[in-house]
């Protein structure tokens, strides 16, 4: 009797790119957007992302787009103006609300990669870190570490796990990496940890 291989990851196909409507201070984040649209075109992926034309979203889809692949938006309502709904772009989906938005952008893709952004940005990694951990997807979380942008919720994380709120072995559904490409490669090859009950010995 032989033993049974691991289940191979799942091959991607779309890849969800959170990131800020705004484009922050620092040059390095829009150039790391560009590049970012451009590997996942290269590579023959979609990408899927909030739907805006203004700040890193605009600038990860315009050359997304002008490099070949499919991009799909999702915007809700209530942004469509504040972030300038993408108009030249393989499909904007226009939904009622943030949970919505979230939930098809999860649904549309194979695995997340998170460019610098603010609250918002990190409210929706933190949801997929979070889905990923409780097992209702098996989807890998990348977060593009741009001239160390990210560091601080690296070590928050880390925090969590010598707290003994979260487990070791699911501290790394969130990698940090610096390179577009590395992102990618994280994600083809990322294998979910088994969700696992949060109760200790001593409350079972």
């Amino acid at each position: 009797m032989t033993d049974s291989l691991p289940p191979a990851p799942k091959p991607l196909k779309r890849v969800c790119v959170f990131c800020g409507a705004n484009p922050g201070n620092n040059p390095a984040y829009a150039a790391a957007a560009r590049q970012m649209g451009e590997a996942i075109a290269q590579r023959g992926l979609g990408l899927v992302y909030g739907g805006g034309h203004v700040g890193l979203m605009g600038i990860v889809a315009d050359a997304a787009m002008k490099a070949g692949a499919e991009v799909i938006g999702i915007i809700p309502e209530v942004l469509m103006n504040r972030e300038v709904g993408h108009g030249a772009i393989t499909e904007l989906h226009v939904v009622g609300t943030m949970h919505e938005r979230k939930k098809m952008m999860a649904d549309l893709s194979d695995g997340f990669i998170v460019m610098p952004g603010g609250v918002g940005t990190l409210e929706e990694a933190v949801e997929a870190f979070t889905w990923t951990q409780l097992g209702i997807h098996d989807k890998g979380l990348v977060f593009l570490d741009v001239e160390g942008y990210w560091q601080g919720m690296a070590s928050l994380f880390d925090h969590m796990v010598s707290n003994g709120f979260v487990k070791p072995e699911q501290r790394p559904i969130a990698q940090f990496v610096a390179e577009p490409a590395a992102a990618l490669d994280a994600l083809s090859t990322f294998e979910a940890p088994l969700a696992k009950s949060w109760a200790s010995p001593a409350q079972r």
